[in-house]
């Protein structure tokens, strides 16, 4: 895993991992390409055709009982690759992905900043 930081406000890590995305209607797996604290990039095995106004749901399962539950929005698609936005996630799945982005950042002072630019951010 290594970390990508291309003039953002948040650090972006890379995770190669399979995940899930709901949302009322739809169930998808999809591969995480990369997290941040406020939003993820997603690969999918077929272009996306869905709505892209919709909230939906990322579940990442970490271990059997563990997992980053994030409500997101679409910003961005090419392809079959979606970035999303996080609108919303709750203060257990918040710490789990603090923990990730931390573990794979490798230096508390970035995770801090990040931290910082969340905070102003709401």
């Amino acid at each position: 895993m290594t970390v990508e930081n291309d003039q953002r406000h948040f650090h972006r890590i890379i995770y190669k991992a399979d995940a899930s995305l709901t949302d009322n209607e739809i169930k998808k797996d999809c591969q995480i390409i990369d997290l941040c604290l406020k939003g993820c990039l997603l690969e999918f095995p077929t272009p996306w055709e869905d709505n892209l106004e919709s909230i939906y749901t990322l579940n990442l399962k970490l271990a059997p009982n563990t997992e980053i539950k994030m409500e997101l929005k679409v910003a961005h698609v090419i392809a079959n690759t979606v970035g999303f936005k996080c609108v919303h996630i709750d203060i257990d799945s918040i710490s789990q992905l603090r923990r990730l982005v931390e573990l794979n950042l490798g230096d508390s002072t970035l995770l801090e900043r990040d931290l910082l630019a969340l905070s102003e951010g709401l």
